[in-house]
């Protein structure tokens, strides 16, 4: 296989195996430990509202998602990628932050968890991918 498409297709499948991950925490996440009485974390129109009503508890679940879907999602492209491993798995990184970023400008929350999920969920674990993938900078496998 040709390395750019490889290396393609790599980012794909760390952006699909990331997210899915992500999604499944964050779904799971509520059946472990339920939102208090009465808040409804699905309605998109009270989101924000919502956030404030949570306990620190609550945010174990999101920032474990967003930590281990771009743990796998960075290990998953650097693993697949023909060449610049840690390269690639540090962009799957970014790309999950941009998105955290995103996710804090739009509906805000406690000052703590976003400066713990942006800070700690994301390029490090990226990193941590990368390494366990056996990334060793830009060098090919």
């Amino acid at each position: 296989m040709h390395p750019i498409l490889r290396n393609v297709l790599a980012v794909l499948a760390g952006i699909v195996l990331g997210s899915v991950i992500n999604m499944a925490i964050i779904m799971i996440g509520p059946m472990v430990i339920p939102p208090p009485e009465g808040v409804d974390m699905s309605d998109p129109e009270k989101f924000s509202e919502n956030l404030k009503l949570l306990e620190p508890v609550h945010f174990i679940a999101p920032w474990l998602a967003h930590a281990l879907g771009t743990l796998v999602g960075a290990f998953v492209a650097a693993k697949l990628a023909a060449s610049h491993r840690m390269k690639f798995a540090l962009g799957i990184g970014a790309l999950f932050l941009t998105g955290g970023i995103m996710m804090v400008a739009m509906h805000g929350g406690p000052v703590w968890f976003a400066v713990a999920d942006l800070v700690g969920a994301y390029l490090p674990m990226a990193y941590l991918g990368g390494k366990l993938a056996g990334a060793k900078g830009s060098q090919p496998k």
